[in-house]
């Protein structure tokens, strides 16, 4: 747990020791969508790393796969789920961390749960399509039973038990398990919250203390149908979600927890090559047994449980994070390149590419043992499946930046609905601010008009003004009279 706390301590930073993952106050910096490159509040390191994280997601999850001995898991003791946790734990504390700076605590707890609801919902369909997909194949494809392979046969042996399983997560079939995970972690996170805001260590400390009796205790929740552990254990994830929602808070504490960068850096950069070097061996030993592998026998046993976050498992990851933040700085270059962008879409809409690439990861297996399972095959699956990853990414950045007000066409569109729409009452909202994109309020004027781009925060016109206030409730009813896109 020490070395945890230290990693968090280094990650938050303080007024003398660099914050590698600070972001500023911008207003839309953590918003998810939109054009990335027209938003300075945002790290993109964050939706860089979280994209690299479903791509290798996808591309470990198709069977035996070359292109899996690029991916993390090949020179890491850790993996892109290790990444995935991390990065949703420190967006979670950035996104309701503001919300509970400005909106208060039952404001930030409602869209919370606003959000978990979402990833239910999207768990359930993604269920369902999964599951209709594997029953087609089994149906059509002749010698292959999908159900049993992919772990669903026991939807079609007792649906009447299965359903209710999985409406309650207990049931989840190959690939289905990580988003659990995050419904269950997100939705501890309100209390986590609290914490944060009343010492930022304090959650750590809570949070070691649980994983390390989780681990002695063998403490677990279990599954159907066999009564077995979840594959993610959340009482061991969970300390690291904290741990990345403490660096994620940071910049919103007043508590400071200062630790001198430059050695922790450069420990952390000798961890991760001697991980490296010691897990390559291992992976040249799996495909040639006559190659030693380094420390084989000594070692694996502490990284093998995944479940639980085993204790090398947690430690190559925070090595992993503190040199992926030393080495690539925000201002990074490499940010701007025409392929980090696209990564970077996929990272900012990481909901839809995660289920997509499930999807495509069922349909990859199935296409491997009913037609063929060649390297070739391989390889076409892979980056079949990138680029449509990719593909959604960057559709959902253009629909999120068209749609948005404030963007050119949405003021196109209403000023064409405000020009034939009435303007019946005078304390009807009849524009959108140009510089802030909020509905604006003009008393003494019936006709719909536009600001010009001068009227800006702090304005009479802006209604959340210098101190970013809410629209008053009774307007948000006045909203349907207001011409939309």
């Amino acid at each position: 747990m020490h070395v945890a706390t230290c990693v968090a301590k280094f990650i938050e930073g303080s007024s003398a020791h660099r914050n590698i993952f600070a972001v500023n106050g911008h207003p839309q910096g953590a918003r998810y969508g939109g054009d990335p490159y027209q938003r300075s509040g945002r790290d993109l390191r964050l939706d860089l790393f979280r994209g690299l994280s479903l791509i290798f997601i996808f591309v470990d999850h198709v069977p035996d796969n070359v292109l899996s001995y690029l991916t993390l898991q090949s020179f890491s003791f850790c993996d892109a789920a290790e990444v995935f946790i991390f990065i949703s734990g420190y967006a979670a504390a950035m996104v309701y961390g503001k919300a509970l700076q400005r909106q208060g605590s039952i404001i930030a707890t409602a869209q919370i749960y606003r959000r978990v609801w979402q990833l239910y919902v999207a768990h359930i369909f993604l269920f369902v399509i999964f599951a209709a997909l594997v029953f087609y194949a089994t149906l059509n494809v002749q010698h292959q039973n999908y159900n049993e392979d992919l772990g669903i046969d026991n939807f079609v042996d007792e649906p009447n038990i299965a359903i209710i399983k999985t409406l309650s997560l207990q049931y989840q079939p190959q690939y289905l398990d990580i988003l659990p995970l995050y419904v269950v972690l997100l939705g501890i996170f309100p209390p986590v919250l609290l914490l944060l805001r009343r010492h930022l260590a304090l959650p750590v400390m809570v949070s070691g203390v649980i994983y390390l009796l989780t681990l002695h205790f063998g403490w677990q929740p279990h599954s159907y149908p066999d009564d077995e552990a979840w594959y993610f254990n959340p009482l061991a994830w969970q300390f690291l979600f904290v741990i990345g929602a403490t660096a994620g808070y940071a910049p919103y504490s007043r508590q400071v927890l200062t630790m001198p960068s430059a050695w922790l850096a450069k420990l952390a950069i000798v961890i991760t090559v001697a991980v490296a070097i010691i897990h390559i061996s291992w992976t040249i030993h799996e495909a040639y047994e006559a190659f030693p592998g380094l420390l084989l026998q000594e070692l694996s046993p502490l990284v093998d449980d995944k479940a639980n976050l085993a204790p090398l498992r947690l430690v190559s990851f925070l090595a992993l994070a503190v040199t992926a933040g030393h080495l690539v700085r925000r201002n990074n270059r490499l940010l701007h390149t025409p392929v980090a962008r696209l990564i970077i879409r996929c990272g900012q809409h990481s909901l839809q590419v995660f289920c997509l690439g499930v999807l495509l990861a069922v349909l990859g297996e199935i296409l491997l043992t009913s037609a063929r399972d060649d390297i070739a095959m391989q390889l076409a699956i892979s980056l079949a499946g990138i680029v449509l990853m990719i593909a959604i990414g960057g559709l959902l950045t253009w629909y999120d930046a068209t749609s948005r007000p404030g963007s050119g066409s949405f003021r196109s569109s209403t000023r064409a609905g405000a020009r034939t729409g009435s303007a019946a009452s005078a304390n009807r909202v009849t524009a959108i601010c140009a510089a802030c994109s909020w509905p604006v309020h003009s008393p003494s004027s019936v006709t719909p008009r536009f600001t010009e781009p001068g009227i800006g925060p702090g304005s009479p016109r802006c209604w959340h003004g210098a101190r970013r206030r809410s629209p008053p409730l009774h307007l948000l009813t006045r909203l349907r009279a207001w011409p939309g896109p």
